[in-house]
Protein backbone atom coordinates (compact mmCIF):
# COMPACT_ATOMS: atom_id res chain seq x y z
CA UNK A 1 0.00 0.00 0.00
CA UNK A 2 1.36 3.28 -1.39
CA UNK A 3 0.76 6.72 0.75
CA UNK A 4 1.86 9.94 1.46
CA UNK A 5 3.67 11.33 4.32
CA UNK A 6 0.68 12.48 6.07
CA UNK A 7 -0.19 8.82 6.69
CA UNK A 8 2.34 7.92 8.59
CA UNK A 9 0.18 7.19 11.86
CA UNK A 10 0.96 3.79 13.61
CA UNK A 11 -3.15 3.55 13.36
CA UNK A 12 -3.20 2.85 9.74
CA UNK A 13 -0.07 1.55 9.21
CA UNK A 14 -1.50 -1.14 11.71
CA UNK A 15 -4.79 -1.21 9.82
CA UNK A 16 -3.09 -2.12 6.38
CA UNK A 17 -1.32 -4.99 7.91
CA UNK A 18 -4.73 -6.30 9.50
CA UNK A 19 -5.64 -6.36 5.95
CA UNK A 20 -3.13 -8.09 4.34
CA UNK A 21 -0.96 -6.16 2.86
CA UNK A 22 2.26 -3.81 3.55
CA UNK A 23 2.54 -0.56 4.20
CA UNK A 24 5.06 2.12 1.99
CA UNK A 25 4.77 5.15 3.70
CA UNK A 26 7.48 7.76 4.38
CA UNK A 27 8.24 8.36 7.65
CA UNK A 28 7.17 11.79 9.52
CA UNK A 29 10.31 14.31 10.73
CA UNK A 30 9.47 13.96 13.77
CA UNK A 31 9.16 10.00 13.84
CA UNK A 32 11.35 8.57 16.40
CA UNK A 33 11.06 4.59 14.69
CA UNK A 34 11.67 5.00 11.34
CA UNK A 35 9.72 1.63 9.25
CA UNK A 36 11.39 0.13 6.23
CA UNK A 37 10.38 2.70 2.93
CA UNK A 38 11.15 1.80 -0.56
CA UNK A 39 12.03 4.74 -2.33
CA UNK A 40 11.58 3.27 -5.77
CA UNK A 41 8.23 2.14 -5.43
CA UNK A 42 7.47 5.71 -3.96
CA UNK A 43 8.67 7.28 -7.29
CA UNK A 44 6.17 5.38 -9.02
CA UNK A 45 3.82 6.45 -6.98
CA UNK A 46 4.03 9.41 -8.09
CA UNK A 47 3.68 8.53 -11.95
CA UNK A 48 0.54 6.87 -10.91
CA UNK A 49 -0.79 10.16 -9.99
CA UNK A 50 0.76 12.23 -12.68
CA UNK A 51 -1.66 10.09 -14.44
CA UNK A 52 -4.74 10.93 -12.69
CA UNK A 53 -4.10 14.30 -12.88
CA UNK A 54 -3.86 14.43 -16.63
CA UNK A 55 -7.23 11.88 -16.95
CA UNK A 56 -8.88 14.53 -14.99
CA UNK A 57 -8.28 17.01 -17.71
CA UNK A 58 -10.96 15.03 -20.09
CA UNK A 59 -14.23 17.18 -18.72
CA UNK A 60 -16.62 13.92 -19.16
CA UNK A 61 -14.01 11.80 -16.97
CA UNK A 62 -13.73 14.47 -14.33
CA UNK A 63 -17.80 15.84 -14.12
CA UNK A 64 -18.84 11.84 -14.88
CA UNK A 65 -21.66 12.98 -17.06
CA UNK A 66 -22.51 9.08 -17.61
CA UNK A 67 -24.49 7.57 -15.10
CA UNK A 68 -23.80 4.06 -16.21
CA UNK A 69 -20.93 2.49 -14.79
CA UNK A 70 -20.07 0.61 -18.05
CA UNK A 71 -20.40 4.09 -20.09
CA UNK A 72 -18.00 6.11 -17.59
CA UNK A 73 -15.79 2.85 -17.62
CA UNK A 74 -15.31 2.89 -21.39
CA UNK A 75 -14.62 6.72 -21.38
CA UNK A 76 -11.95 6.31 -18.67
CA UNK A 77 -10.27 3.54 -21.60
CA UNK A 78 -11.25 5.90 -24.52
CA UNK A 79 -9.05 8.70 -22.41
CA UNK A 80 -6.43 6.80 -21.20
CA UNK A 81 -5.67 5.44 -24.60
CA UNK A 82 -5.30 9.02 -26.36
CA UNK A 83 -2.88 9.88 -23.11
CA UNK A 84 -0.85 6.41 -23.95
CA UNK A 85 -0.87 7.71 -27.66
CA UNK A 86 -0.29 11.21 -27.48
CA UNK A 87 3.02 10.12 -24.86
CA UNK A 88 4.49 7.32 -27.54
CA UNK A 89 3.48 9.39 -30.28
CA UNK A 90 6.39 11.81 -28.60
CA UNK A 91 8.82 9.05 -28.35
CA UNK A 92 8.64 7.96 -31.50
CA UNK A 93 9.23 11.54 -33.04
CA UNK A 94 12.25 12.28 -30.31
CA UNK A 95 13.70 8.46 -31.71
CA UNK A 96 13.87 9.74 -35.12
CA UNK A 97 15.04 13.11 -34.71
CA UNK A 98 17.56 11.99 -32.85
CA UNK A 99 21.17 12.26 -35.18
CA UNK A 100 23.21 8.72 -35.23
CA UNK A 101 26.97 8.79 -35.43
CA UNK A 102 27.26 7.68 -38.72
CA UNK A 103 25.52 10.54 -39.98
CA UNK A 104 27.22 13.31 -37.75
CA UNK A 105 30.76 11.63 -39.52
CA UNK A 106 29.54 11.98 -43.03
CA UNK A 107 28.74 15.19 -41.85
CA UNK A 108 32.03 16.38 -40.65
CA UNK A 109 34.16 14.50 -44.03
Amino acid sequence: MLADKAYDADRIRNLIEEQGATPNIPAKSNRKWKPCFSKRLYRERNLIERFFSKLKHFRRVATRYDKLAANFLAMVQLASMRLWLRAYESTVLRIRTVPTMSSRRSAMI
